[in-house]
């Protein structure tokens, strides 16, 4: 038997796979990990193929040093191939992502010994067992252990005592084994009672009908469920999950934030107990592996998780869900670059499986392309809140008037508030009054952002920080000038004029690293009577306070000044998502938007929570334009050290590319990131499968020469 071996090495310079023979006595199958002999080095590979002939003589092939459990499916080696092919990525890099977490370098599983009651042992307890002639009869202490063991299992011998344990299995009333350690994440999950599910509405039942309705009858195509902000969408994902177990599936539910994991687990798990694992980056390495494994093995069935858990190691999956399926952290930034909704798209097809998305704020592409289910109504009967928007083209304070005066009045009678500035740190840029002087990042084209908090100006790319400036670097000048207002800067202002009193003013952004410290800024927010939530946009994702009345947007057509097609979409989505937090309470609720575009269609659709309007012109304007969902993009980025380096190598790409159905664009530099100069292409192709094959095949002759210089090529496929 020959093993066809993909080798887990990131290089594009080496494709596999390669054929090794299978040594006697080795159980193989596709999917396996196992070890190998490449040249001089050891590596761990997947076997991607089995055959019974290879192109060398069987004698010039090397043995598998080892066959390494657990292994993927085969169905998972399939999709990384096709992740490969799609994202102009390597099959290595695509099967990386998906071997079980410290497989690769042996840190997986962890064992110790347990002591587990044996049948002789329960018939001691019993006492079904006249004590042997000579046999000292057992202590109080070793029965008790005896009967620790009857009452709760097999028990971790480290945790028992050692002399009392050794004298009983001895006699053979006690077993020590060694196995797996469980390692179990601690989630704080919101909800952990065990009941039926509540009574859905007649719009929450008839989507649910038309969901089991199309599992039933192996309808599988793309369902979307666009609900208004509070109308019930989760209770609809756990109906289908339901009917999903009930059918023999296996079901994976994403959400778009790790922060926004425990509050849907704890809803799942509510609904459906153990048989729901998580996984997301924010665990353990351990407890990745271990949830993992329960899922291998079969003792889970539901995956919740961020964009990862697309490639969970389920088998007959029967659903998929993707919540909030507008948001753009789907897209995976590393290597391949793929998107969690293409990928769920792809393996839905494979596993004969339904595709569910969620939103109130679809992608026009998914609007365009999906069975649309519709809630229009929130569960509680309560109308969307009002929208204002406030004209802040004459006005240099951050906040206005308005917005000043409705959090006074609410910080008087009492309530929540949540504020969203698109920006973190206190000031956007320094610039000197005297000669104009920006400081920029020494590794990056872009302004250092002031940071009270560490009293630094920092970069946002790649982490440079350096302290803040008392004089100009280049006149002398102490006219240091401070731009722009970021979340620290507001919270600062909201906290001198509203804070005390039991009235709480919170910050919530990136700068709150860690997923426990943004979990605490969350449940005191939840908490707490009173008070006001500042952040970034990651305040305005699915989270569920009943007592927020008022919702702010600061600098709400920020978004539409990047040079980015979806900037219309992208504020639209942002401010109907905070609105979506505001009013789920009986005070109601109403919204405050400040813009210095108030005529801007996006700002007005929102305002109207108009999506079926904003979501019929944005598809008429991308028709148009050429772009998705009419084309398709690709990027190209050639970085280097050397700016012509860089330059060249985007050149040499584009003579590569040779005649397509498709603009293409550029070469054209962009700011340098992290001390590189870039470069980049990017392609509206009308056919997609030619354009990403054109593609992929012109970056392989020109990525490893550009990586032996010391550059760098990078695909993304769907940028966004």
């Amino acid at each position: 038997m020959i093993a066809r071996v993909q080798p887990l090495i990131a290089t594009r310079a080496l494709r596999g796979p390669f054929d090794y023979r299978v040594a006697p006595g080795q159980k193989v199958r596709v999917g396996s990990l196992v070890r190998v002999k490449f040249s001089s080095r050891r590596l761990s590979g997947v076997v991607v193929a089995l055959s019974q002939r290879s192109e060398l003589a069987p004698e010039r092939l090397a043995e598998l040093e080892a066959v390494v459990e657990p292994g993927i499916g085969a169905d998972l080696v399939a999709l990384a191939e096709w992740m490969a092919d799609e994202y102009c990525s390597t099959p290595a890099r695509a099967l990386a992502l998906m071997v079980a977490p410290g497989a690769v370098s042996g840190r997986g599983e962890r064992t110790a010994v347990f002591a587990r009651l044996t049948p002789a042992g329960e018939l001691e307890l019993a006492g079904g067992v006249p004590s042997a002639p000579g046999r000292r009869p057992l202590s109080a202490g070793q029965r008790e252990l005896l009967a620790q063991l009857a009452r709760r299992g097999p028990l971790a011998a480290a945790s028992l005592r050692g002399d009392s344990l050794r004298r009983l299995a001895r006699r053979g009333l006690v077993a020590l084994e060694r196995g797996p350690v469980p390692r179990r994440p601690a989630v704080h999950a919101v909800g952990s009672a065990l009941g039926p599910p509540p009574r859905l509405t007649a719009e929450q039942a008839a989507a649910l009908e038309r969901i089991e309705r199309a599992l039933a009858d192996g309808d599988r195509a793309v369902h979307l469920l666009h609900g208004v902000t509070g109308s019930g969408k989760t209770e609809v994902y756990l109906g289908a999950v339901g009917a999903t177990l009930a059918a023999g599936r296996t079901a994976i539910v994403l959400v778009p934030e790790i922060a926004l994991t425990p509050q849907t687990l704890g809803r799942f798990r509510a609904r459906f107990g153990d048989v729901v694992a998580v996984l997301h980056s924010g665990l353990s390495a351990g407890e990745r592996h271990d949830e993992w494994m329960r899922l291998r093995r079969g003792e889970a069935r539901v995956c919740i998780g961020p964009r990862s858990a697309v490639l969970a190691p389920l088998e007959r999956i029967g659903l998929i869900v993707i919540d909030e399926e507008h948001e753009s952290s789907y897209k995976h930034e590393g290597d391949p670059r793929y998107d969690a909704r293409t990928v769920a798209r792809e393996r839905a097809r494979a596993h004969g499986a339904l595709l569910l998305l969620g939103s109130a704020t679809p992608r026009p592409e998914s609007a365009l392309g999906a069975r649309r289910l519709r809630l229009r109504h929130r569960v509680d009967g309560r109308p969307l809140p009002a929208v204002r928007l406030l004209d802040m083209r004459e006005r240099p304070s951050p906040l206005h008037p308005e917005t000043a005066q409705a959090l006074a009045d609410l910080r008087r009678r009492g309530g929540k508030a949540i504020v969203l500035v698109n920006r973190r740190g206190w000031s956007n840029f320094l610039s000197c009054r005297s000669c104009g002087h920006v400081w920029l990042c020494p590794n990056c084209d872009v302004a250092l952002v002031l940071h009270r908090q560490g009293a630094a100006i920092a970069c946002h790319h790649c982490g440079h920080a350096q302290d803040v400036p008392a004089r100009c670097e280049r006149c002398s000048s102490v006219t240091v000038a401070r731009h722009g207002a970021g979340t620290e800067r507001i919270e600062h202002e909201l906290r001198a004029v509203l804070g005390g009193d039991g009235f709480p003013v919170l910050r919530l952004d990136a700068d709150a690293t860690t997923l426990s410290a943004r979990a605490a800024v969350l449940a005191r927010f939840a908490a707490a009577p009173r008070g006001v939530l500042v952040g970034t946009q990651m305040v305005a994702k699915g989270h569920d306070f009943p007592g927020v009345s008022l919702g702010v947007v600061l600098d709400a057509d920020q978004t539409l000044r990047f040079p980015d097609f979806r900037a219309e979409e992208r504020t639209f989505a942002l401010i109907c998502q905070l609105a979506g937090r505001t009013g789920r309470g009986s005070d109601g609720g109403q919204v405050l938007v400040q813009t210095l575009a108030p005529e801007a269609r996006s700002i007005v659709h929102a305002a109207r929570h108009d999506a079926d309007g904003f979501i019929a012109e944005e598809l008429l304007r991308r028709r148009e334009l050429g772009y998705p969902p009419y084309t398709s993009l690709i990027r190209v980025v050639c970085a280097a050290a050397d700016e012509e380096a860089a330059r060249a190598a985007a050149a040499e790409i584009r003579a590569l590319l040779g005649p397509l159905d498709a603009a293409v664009l550029g070469p054209a530099p962009l700011f340098r990131l992290r001390g590189r100069a870039r470069w980049q292409l990017v392609l509206k192709a009308r056919t997609r499968r030619p354009a990403i094959a054109a593609v992929a095949r012109a970056v392989g002759l020109v990525a490893p020469a550009a990586a032996r210089a010391g550059g760098a090529v990078s695909v993304d496929v769907d940028p966004q």
